[in-house]
């Protein structure tokens, strides 16, 4: 409050014209004007006792309070336009209202000092409305014109019983009203500035509120108590099969959504925190209930979808168990590494016999199998930030498959790499890519080729035409994966194999939504087939400054045929 009146003191040169704040105000003071202006017409036209008014010029008294009269009733009808200057009215009002009392207490003889007494609301009314320095410019003038008429009216004193003393204390009284209206009207002002920005903030708020609720995934009605729903967001009117109704009960809606709202307000918990399905075709949902208001006549119903607070449960389960795993697996690591370094050295002894060195390769192999899961374990754990750089697809895949092939001493018709001659950008982090497409290539030549056969896999990287996406596939010859296994493939510790932890799949699905990749397994004849979608909002290759860069894939890997 007191820096909006320190910010109107600064403003006090500024003429307050169009301030639609102060308009009733100025209403009431043009009204309080026509009241005065039809008193002079009464003492100057009434026919009164001559011991109550004398008229010591009476055309004179009747000229001014006609006239007063008249521009009284101009100026109430001129003032109902909110188009026009405010500051500008209401100084010709005052100007007005001066003449007219400094005219009358000439005209009226024992009444001027009363007369005079009638600006000090003028005075007080105008201070509200006008700077200050303006009123007071307007309050000394005032009082100069009664010292002036006082002067010239000494010669009667039959007539004219004032003394200099009132003359003066009508004057500084107009002097002080003037400043106490004036430090009233800067609080008035300052209190409606507040007034409007506490408004514009709870409006802004009350947009912001009426937004996020309307957004939000939560189902959320408000209900009265005979049922009706007075409000509801989007994903409410969703959920209740999008009722074209506009008074919409619920027991029409919802009829099992009322039952628990009755149970609720009875204090029936039986079926609290259970699922609630609204149609056959609809999600399975979790309804909690809320008063709202002191009266309780309303009520708020929040609508949660099961599924999601079951994926949230889920990942703070996750979360819980990767943590744990993570401390477990650090314990683990360290003996596990003596035991394969101590099995290392046995399996070289020269004296050791052939059956005992077949136990120390099937050590070497459990350890090695065990360091695997405990890497699976951290990286579950750990969910490092991925680092996206623009890399070239076509040439990464042909580089992949080239280092896998010289690190895992495979066949070269076991592992080939397929890309489009043309240009492939992306963003993605490279080492998260190379361990998602290791991951998919390792389980391809484990369970992607059938029985007494080898695998055949094959690593593409290509445009896609419907949505000119950029992907990278890995395919096998195998036997493909059943439809009731593949709905849950990438689901944390599931697998078929009975050497398998189910984090491999997992984990690179994790590590392409890091990338904002998407990683999913596509059936086809004779085989599998699992696609990386890179991210491609962001068109690279279209980009000044980009210069095309060589093919590093041979012309065999380039142009060979798809599996």
């Amino acid at each position: 409050m007191n820096a909006a009146v320190r910010e109107l003191s600064e403003a006090d040169d500024r003429a307050y014209a169009g301030d639609e704040s102060l308009r009733r105000e100025q209403y009431f003071f043009t009204l309080y004007r026509t009241l005065v202006a039809a008193l002079f017409t009464l003492l100057a036209f009434g026919s009164l006792p001559d011991e109550w008014v004398t008229l010591n010029h009476p055309r004179l008294a009747a000229w001014t309070a006609a006239a007063y009269l008249v521009a009284a009733l101009l100026l109430l009808l001129h003032g109902r336009n909110s188009g026009r200057p405010l500051a500008g009215q209401v100084i010709v009002g005052v100007v007005l209202d001066v003449l007219a009392t400094v005219l009358m207490v000439h005209s009226v003889a024992h009444l001027q000092t009363g007369i005079a007494m009638a600006l000090i609301v003028n005075f007080s009314a105008a201070a509200v409305l006008l700077p200050l320095r303006t009123t007071l410019t307007l309050a000394i003038a005032a009082g100069v014109l009664l010292l002036g008429e006082y002067l010239l009216s000494r010669g009667d004193a039959a007539l004219d019983s004032r003394t200099l003393i009132e003359i003066l204390i009508c004057a500084l009284g107009y002097v002080a009203m003037a400043k106490l209206g004036d430090m009233v009207g800067r609080q008035m002002r300052a209190t409606h500035v507040l007034a409007q920005q506490r408004g514009e903030e709870v409006a802004s708020l009350a947009q912001i509120n009426e937004l996020i609720i309307r957004r939000m995934r939560t189902g959320v009605l408000v209900v009265d108590v005979a049922g009706i729903v007075h409000l509801h967001n989007e994903a409410a009117w969703q959920l209740l099969g999008q009722p074209q109704t506009d008074r919409l009960t619920l027991g029409d809606a919802a009829p099992e959504l009322a039952q628990r709202l009755f149970q609720w307000r009875m204090e029936d918990d039986r079926n609290d925190g259970k699922p609630l399905r609204l149609g056959p075709d609809q999600l399975d949902l979790i309804p909690r209930f809320a008063g709202l208001g002191v009266s309780s006549e309303l009520f708020v119903i929040f609508l949660d979808d099961a599924s999601i607070l079951a994926r949230r449960a889920e990942e703070m389960t996750l979360s819980n168990l990767g943590r744990l795993s993570a401390s477990i697996a650090h314990e683990i690591r360290n003996p596990l590494a003596a035991i394969s370094y101590s099995a290392q050295l046995l399996e070289e002894s020269p004296d050791l016999p052939e059956a005992d060195r077949r136990l120390v390769e099937i050590v070497l192999n459990h350890c090695q199998r065990m360091n695997g899961i405990i890497e699976n374990v951290l990286a579950l754990s750990r969910r490092e930030r991925s680092r996206p750089e623009s890399i070239e697809v076509t040439q990464w895949v042909a580089r992949f498959v080239d280092e896998y092939k010289a690190g895992h001493y495979i066949d070269a018709t076991q592992l080939r790499a397929v890309a489009q001659p043309s240009r492939l950008l992306a963003m993605v982090d490279p080492q998260h890519l190379d361990q998602v497409v290791s991951c998919l290539v390792q389980n391809a030549m484990i369970h992607g080729h059938l029985p007494g056969e080898p695998a055949r896999i094959t690593v593409t990287a290509r445009r896609l035409r419907e949505n000119e996406a950029i992907v990278v596939e890995v395919l096998d010859r195998g036997p493909g994966i059943p439809p009731k296994v593949a709905s849950t493939i990438f689901e944390p510790f599931v697998t078929t194999h009975e050497h398998g932890n189910g984090l491999g799949l997992y984990i690179a699905r994790q590590l392409c939504e890091a990338n904002q990749a998407k990683l999913e397994y596509l059936p086809m004849a004779g085989g599998s087939c699992f696609r990386i979608t890179l991210p491609h909002a962001q068109r690279l290759e279209n980009l000044p400054g980009m210069k095309p860069a060589g093919s590093a894939i041979s012309a065999a890997a380039a142009t060979a045929p798809p599996p």
